[in-house]
C-alpha cells in the first residue's frame, strides 16, 4: 500500500509540475488570442498587479510572449514556438532540467540571442551548444532571426521538449512590431496545487472580463484548464491506486479473520472455563479483538519498515528505471506524504479490526460443558 501511493502520487507531481513548468499555475491573456501561438499584445502595465502580486499563496508573476517559426539548417528543418522571457523569469525549472549549458543571460540593458532549446531539436536538428541557426517567421514580410544555443535541457515530455524554445522577449517584440511595454501575457506561480482552482478565481475575480483602455478583453486560464487532457489522465491514476488499496485491505482482512478462526479453535477450553466462571461473551470476544489488533500492529510495524525502506532506496539511489519514451520519467518517483502514511496504518488497522467483528461472534456459539470437555 505505501508504495503504490508513494509511486502514483509521486508520479502525479512530477508529470504536473513538468507541465506547470511550461505553462505555470494560471495565464493571464488578450481573449481575443484563443489558443493560437499568435497572440494579441496587452500592457504590461496593469493596475490589478500590485493586489495580486501581494495574495496569499501567490508565488511569483512573469511576463511572456510567443510566436511560433520554423528553424532551418543545412539538412533539417522543424517548426517550433518561441517562447520569449524577461529578467524576472523564474528559470528554476529549466535549470533543474539542464542536462547542457546554462540558461540565457537576459538583462533590461541589450538584447541577448541566446536560447535554450531541447535535447529532442537538439539530436533532430544536430545542434549543440554554441551552434548558431536560422528561424524564419512566417509574416508580411516574412522575417529571420539568427540565434544561438546557450543552453540545452530535457524533461521528457515529448509535447513540449518539441516545441518550445527560450529567448529574450524583446525578439517577439521587435518581429511584431510591438511597442517595449506590450507582451503576450502574464504567467503567475503559486505556492500549493490543490488551492488552484481557488487562486484562479480569486485572479478571474480580479482581472477577469474587464476591458482595457484600448478596447482588450483579458482572459484567466488554468493549467488544468489548457491541458485537460494530461490532468484528466493523470487523475485516472487515482483510480489504479483504489483498486489496489480495496485489493490489499481485502486481503489483509480474509487473512486475519482466519487467523482469528485458528485462535478461537486453539484456545476453545480456555473460552469454556472462562464462560463457567462467568465471563460474558463480549468481554471474551474484546480478548481476541485485542490480540488480533496485537497482531495486525505487528504486521503493520514490519509493513512500514519494509515500504518506506524500499521507498528511501528508489528515492536516493532510482533503483528501477524506466522507459522515458513511455512514461516521460527515467525512473520511478517516489513522494512522500505523512498524512498518506498515517491514514494507510490507521485505516487498515480499524477496518481490519471491524472486518473480525463478526467471525469473532463464533465465540457466543460455544458452549461451556462441551468446550471444556472438548480435547
Amino acid at each position: 500500500m505505501i508504495l503504490s501511493v508513494a509511486i502514483v502520487t509521486g508520479f502525479k507531481q512530477e508529470i504536473r509540475d513538468k507541465v506547470v513548468g511550461f505553462g505555470s499555475h494560471i495565464q493571464i491573456m488578450n481573449f481575443d488570442s484563443n489558443t493560437s501561438y499568435e497572440t494579441v499584445p496587452i500592457s504590461r502595465q496593469q493596475p490589478f498587479l500590485p493586489k495580486i502580486k501581494n495574495f496569499p499563496g501567490i508565488r511569483h508573476i512573469q511576463v511572456f510572449g510567443i510566436k511560433a517559426g520554423i528553424i532551418k539548417t543545412e539538412n533539417d528543418i522543424e517548426g517550433v514556438v518561441l517562447k520569449g522571457v524577461d529578467p524576472d523569469f523564474d528559470w528554476s525549472f529549466f535549470r533543474e532540467n539542464l542536462v547542457a549549458g546554462a540558461v540565457p543571460s537576459i538583462t533590461d540593458s541589450a538584447r541577448t540571442n541566446q536560447v535554450v532549446i531541447s535535447r529532442q531539436l537538439s539530436n533532430r536538428l544536430r545542434l549543440n551548444l554554441g551552434d548558431d541557426f536560422a528561424m524564419y517567421f512566417i509574416q508580411e514580410p516574412p522575417r529571420l532571426r539568427r540565434f544561438t544555443v546557450h543552453g540545452i535541457y530535457e524533461t521528457s515530455l515529448g509535447d513540449f521538449d518539441e516545441k518550445f524554445i527560450l529567448a529574450d522577449l524583446r525578439h517577439i517584440q521587435s518581429l511584431n512590431n510591438w511597442e517595449s511595454d506590450q507582451i503576450s501575457g502574464f504567467e503567475i506561480l503559486i505556492d500549493d496545487f490543490d488551492e488552484l482552482d481557488f487562486l484562479s478565481w480569486v485572479v478571474t475575480r480580479e482581472v477577469g472580463l474587464q476591458f482595457q483602455g484600448n478596447g482588450a478583453l483579458l482572459k484567466v486560464s488554468s493549467i488544468r484548464n489548457r491541458y485537460p487532457q494530461i490532468f484528466d489522465w493523470l487523475n485516472l491514476q487515482d483510480m489504479n491506486v483504489a483498486i489496489i488499496l480495496i485489493l490489499m485491505y481485502l486481503v489483509a482482512g480474509f487473512n486475519m479473520v482466519s487467523g482469528l478462526l485458528i485462535l478461537i479453535l486453539e484456545r476453545t477450553q480456555m473460552i469454556g472455563i472462562l464462560k463457567s466462571l462467568g465471563a460474558e461473551n463480549a468481554r471474551i470476544r474484546r480478548i481476541f479483538l485485542y490480540q488480533a489488533a496485537f497482531l495486525i500492529s505487528r504486521g503493520l510495524f514490519w509493513g512500514n519498515l519494509l515500504g518506506i525502506g524500499l521507498c528511501l532506496l528508489q528515492y536516493h539511489f532510482g533503483i528501477v528505471r524506466l522507459d522515458q519514451a513511455s512514461y516521460y520519467l527515467d525512473r520511478v518517483p517516489i513522494h512522500f506524504n505523512l498524512f498518506h502514511l498515517l491514514a494507510l496504518n490507521a485505516g487498515t488497522l480499524l477496518l481490519t479490526v471491524l472486518m473480525l467483528v463478526v467471525p469473532s461472534r463464533v465465540i457466543s456459539g460455544i458452549s461451556p460443558v462441551r468446550a471444556i470437555r472438548f480435547d
